[in-house]
């Protein structure tokens, strides 16, 4: 049986590719800028080819003397894009913007190698971003290549994800557009039930799996999380201890009972629902639903990033089937 191809741009840690690899495609080429990321992924991806520089140096003769003569299917990835802050609000366009520059590679990836469908994901913000006017614009400069284009935001909480994620995926097809968006599901999956099978640790201490090592908090924070309750926030903690500025979303305990908050690259002030911890990196790793089995490489702070950037295995798996069905039912073009 044919297996599809797919090259995976602004690669991270590998959420995405472990997604597709679980469906059945073929990688045959992954670029990711940071080094950590990419040691990350060379680890778990030994055989895929990775190219570990940023993209804007990849040039069309190296593309094409790593993929030789394969036909790649689909181009998947997520490029970061920095100029949601300001870009619109000072008579800027979106595409202009120099600090979205790795949207706009993603778009000459597109360009030169014509895959039948691509996948991009992004914060959700970029649908209602300038009044919907960037959305606008990032269909456009696709259209002009010749791609039909869809997109959604899906929160990964009803995909089977432990944890509320909201993030936008648009996918092209070069031909009529008959792309279908995974099916949500009624079964909410918690916190505990994501983690609750991982072994208990204390302040500072170690396992024997991979990644599920305890944070060492100071005595002080200690003393702080243990007021707050299952589910609780810092109006758990004595007046006289609380923290009285900062982000609200720390000294917050997961709720057992409900799934996770947004995973992200600093998740050091939110505790375990009954540990008196933050969370491990394994656990954190459960919530964006990678196996056990995928070592994350790098320290503590550094392996939180790749965690918090990926995009959960088991969405990127939903959408890479619905992306096969198109491609089994050839109603994309050949070009």
């Amino acid at each position: 049986m044919k297996k599809y191809t797919y090259i995976d741009l602004f690669a991270g840690a590998g959420g995405m590719s472990l997604g597709f690899d679980n469906a059945g495609f073929k990688n045959l080429l992954a670029v990711e800028f940071n080094k950590d990321f990419a040691e990350t992924y060379k680890k778990n991806f030994p055989r895929h080819n990775l190219i570990v520089d940023d993209i804007k140096n990849v040039t069309e003769k190296q593309i094409y003397d790593i993929i030789k003569n394969e036909k790649v299917d689909v181009i998947i990835g997520g490029p970061p894009c920095q100029g949601f802050s300001i870009a619109g609000n000072i008579g800027r366009n979106f595409i202009d913007d120099d600090r979205n520059r790795l949207f706009k590679e993603f778009v000459r990836f597109v360009k030169i190698i014509r895959p039948r469908m691509f996948v991009l994901e992004n914060v959700a913000a970029m649908e209602r971003h300038n009044k919907g006017k960037t959305i606008k614009e990032i269909v456009s400069s696709f259209k002009e290549i010749g791609y039909d284009i869809k997109y959604k935001v899906l929160n990964a909480v009803n995909y089977g994800v432990p944890q509320e994620r909201r993030r936008i995926f648009i996918v092209g097809t070069l031909g009529e557009n008959s792309f279908e968006y995974p099916q949500e599901i009624n079964n909410i999956v918690t916190v505990k039930e994501a983690i609750d099978d991982l072994p208990k640790l204390e302040n500072g201490e170690t396992s024997e799996i991979p990644n599920h090592t305890a944070m060492k908090h100071s005595a002080q924070m200690l003393e702080k999380m243990s007021y707050v309750s299952d589910g609780g926030n810092r109006n758990d903690i004595p007046e006289k201890l609380r923290p009285k500025s900062g982000d609200s979303r720390k000294y917050i305990r997961y709720n057992s009972k409900k799934p996770s908050f947004c995973v992200t690259g600093d998740m050091r002030k939110i505790f375990h629902y009954s540990q008196n911890r933050a969370l491990t990196c394994r656990e954190l790793a459960r919530l964006q639903t990678f196996p056990d089995s995928f070592i994350f490489l790098g320290n503590a702070g550094k392996v939180q990033q790749q965690i918090g950037n990926a995009v959960p295995v088991l969405l990127a798996n939903k959408i890479a089937l619905q992306v096969k069905e198109v491609l089994d039912n050839e109603q994309v073009s050949k070009d």
